[in-house]
């Protein structure tokens, strides 16, 4: 099959730093254009809006959104209506409405849409969920801790409406623990806490439940500084299992037993080329869900002001 002809929307951080490298470490894609209203890239060609795109003479057969959530609805809709195959980066949107929207009108299209999550494919992710399924967990608890100047300066979007504000590196981990627990979870609280001048918060502290009752409990927070934590403990009555550094490495009582590079993006494309080429659609908005529950439950709590 001849590579698929990609068009990213939003030369952003995310695209430079993640998307641009994957595609070209991996057969069956190429990058044939570029939508961004303050970026280009050399040796493609270029548009500031995804309508320009769509409407140009450049074959196009898949787009890549690496767009805020905030507005990414319309552009997804205008590629799925436009016949294109369609890659979310994550979160998947700013709401559920729109994604299972989305999930739909892909299907109408008969077009692959593609809903990322990119912490899933670390490498420690799927032996954790392998080894998961053999023994008998006791609690899950979850430590996820970034210094957001770091990772997201000047990015005014996340602390906006739709942005999801600690909820943007939280759902990483949220992706993980959907895909690695046998068995569901729902929230039964969530604390918030809100900076004074902020639309979205900068601190969360969520527990969940198994149906069986099993504990699982989260917090994430968007002021750490020096090292980052990305650690997942779940106690089993076996002993425990450990993912660290947001996935990649993994601990079975206490002893080492993967350390990995990064091939997260890579993976997704592999993926995506596999989808596109058997017709099938991945929509798995679960980790979106557990997010949009933890609004609708969440007390929240006022702190001081923050300045990026």
């Amino acid at each position: 099959m001849a590579d698929i002809r990609l068009a990213i929307v939003g030369l952003g951080k995310i695209a430079r730093d993640q998307h641009l490298g994957a595609i070209d470490a991996i057969d069956g894609v190429s990058l044939v254009a570029v939508a961004s209203r303050n970026a280009g890239l050399d040796g493609v060609r270029c548009f500031t809006e995804i309508d320009e795109l769509l409407a140009s003479d450049v074959e196009v057969d898949a787009v890549s959104l690496c767009t805020p959530p905030q507005g990414r609805f319309a552009q997804a809709r205008a590629a799925l209506l436009a016949g294109k195959h369609v890659m979310l980066e994550k979160p998947p949107g700013a709401t559920l409405a729109e994604v299972f929207a989305l999930e739909q009108l892909a299907l109408q299209q008969g077009v692959t849409l593609h809903a990322t999550w990119h912490s899933r494919e670390a490498a420690a992710v799927e032996p954790a969920r392998q080894l998961l399924a053999t023994r008998r967990i006791r609690s899950v608890h979850v430590e996820w801790k970034e210094d957001v100047r770091h990772w997201h300066p000047g990015q005014a979007w996340i602390w906006e409406p739709g942005g999801l504000g600690v909820f943007d590196p939280g759902i990483n981990a949220l992706s993980i623990v959907t895909r690695i627990m046998p068995e569901a979870f729902h929230l039964v609280s969530s604390e918030l806490s809100f900076p004074q001048n902020r639309a979205a918060p900068i601190a969360a502290d969520l527990a969940f439940e198994t149906a069986s009752g099993l504990p699982v409990t989260a917090s994430f927070d968007w002021r750490q500084t020096g090292p980052q934590t990305w650690d997942i403990r779940i106690e089993t009555e076996e002993g425990s299992i450990v993912l660290t550094h947001g996935g990649s490495r993994l601990f079975v009582d206490g002893a080492a037993q993967i350390v990995e590079e990064d091939r997260e993006y890579r993976n997704l494309y592999r993926q995506f080329v596999e989808l596109v080429a058997a017709g099938r659609s991945d929509t798995d908005f679960s980790p979106l869900v557990h997010v949009a529950d933890a609004f609708m439950l969440g007390k929240r709590h006022a702190v001081d002001a923050f300045e990026d």
